[in-house]
């Protein structure tokens, strides 16, 4: 009896850590990729702004975005499609899904977007855009871009694709870092409300967790708000989460509280947890295990001023490991 009693108490010890192992371990060993913005300044959390700035993050290059939307292509004759939970949505000659940033202007029209960003998001040309059904010509216009080129308009607002949007039909910019909006025909958000909207009622609110593609870094996850998330390197994930950043740490790198996964948009569910903190701080939110930060150093949604700061701190993919850096 002794001896059996002492093989179930092995056995249930094992499938104890076989247990943990299933919720917070990995399948395997990740494999190292590189180290995106590892030059910052060493340190355990870094000072705010010590990272690469410029609202990009890191120094090495990332996979090229789809060339569907590239500015070289004409607009043509432009359409009014209806998307899904978005409603009447303003299409190019090939159908593709045109946007409008809430950091641009109507009055006069101003494009703010240049760069990285313009990479992300194409310029729509005006030169041979016109109205087709559903379109009020009288709202069609353009506006000259810091370049010297013609953007389209569409009611004082320029007019961008999304890089990511490769097929007709696609609106996978809608609402991304929470500035960037569908076209509806009469130039205003898609669900904003009035002409072109479905059903009324406010913009689409994004995903308490989602995912958005950054120009240098890839696919990033990002809060409600479209901040950066980060992890830091010395915090635990396995037996279980456990959060080496408190104190000063904490204000810099502000913890992510809770998230409903039922709230969440292209996140991983395997380890995606709360835990509770050791230092009264209550509770945190975890991706595949790994406790969860944004960065005091973002001032505005699409900044990863956070990126490699102190070697230790990186951006999270939607599968909760660490971009440009390894595990270990």
């Amino acid at each position: 009896m002794k001896t059996s009693w002492r093989s179930a108490s092995l056995v249930a010890s094992a499938a104890a850590v076989l247990a943990l192992t299933t919720a917070c371990g990995q399948d395997s060993p990740p494999a190292a990729s590189q180290n995106v913005g590892a030059t910052a300044a060493p340190g355990d959390y870094g000072n705010i702004g010590a990272g690469t700035g410029n609202g990009v993050g890191g120094t090495a290059s990332s996979p090229a975005a789809p060339s569907a939307s590239s500015p070289s292509n004409p607009a043509g004759k432009l359409s009014v499609s209806t998307a899904d939970e978005i409603g009447k949505v303003v299409t190019d000659s090939l159908g593709l899904t045109l946007y409008r940033f809430d950091q641009d202007t109507e009055q006069p029209p101003k494009s703010n977007c240049d760069g990285d960003c313009a990479k992300t998001w194409p310029p729509v040309p005006a030169d041979d855009a016109e109205a087709g059904e559903g379109i009020e010509k009288a709202l069609l216009g353009s506006v000259t871009r810091a370049d010297g080129t013609k953007q389209l308009t569409v009611g004082g607002w320029p007019a961008y694709r999304y890089a990511k949007d490769v097929n007709a039909g696609d609106v996978k910019g809608q609402g991304v870092g929470g500035k960037w909006y569908a076209l509806a025909p009469d130039g205003k958000k898609a669900q904003e409300g009035g002409a072109g909207a479905a059903g009324g009622g406010g913009a689409e609110a994004q995903a308490g967790l989602s995912t958005r593609e950054d120009p240098k870094l890839g696919e990033i996850v990002v809060d409600k708000n479209g901040m950066t998330v980060y992890r830091f390197k010395k915090d635990e994930a396995w037996p279980k989460p456990v959060s080496n950043c408190s104190g000063e740490c904490l204000k810099k790198w502000p913890l992510v509280e809770p998230v409903d996964f039922a709230d969440t948009k292209g996140i991983q569910e395997k380890g995606y947890m709360i835990f509770d903190r050791t230092d009264g701080k209550g509770k945190q939110q975890t991706i595949n295990c790994s406790p969860i930060y944004t960065f005091a150093g973002d001032k505005a949604a699409g900044d990863t001023n956070g990126q490699g700061v102190g070697g230790t701190w990186f951006a999270v993919r939607p599968d909760g490991k660490l971009v440009g850096a390894s595990e270990k």
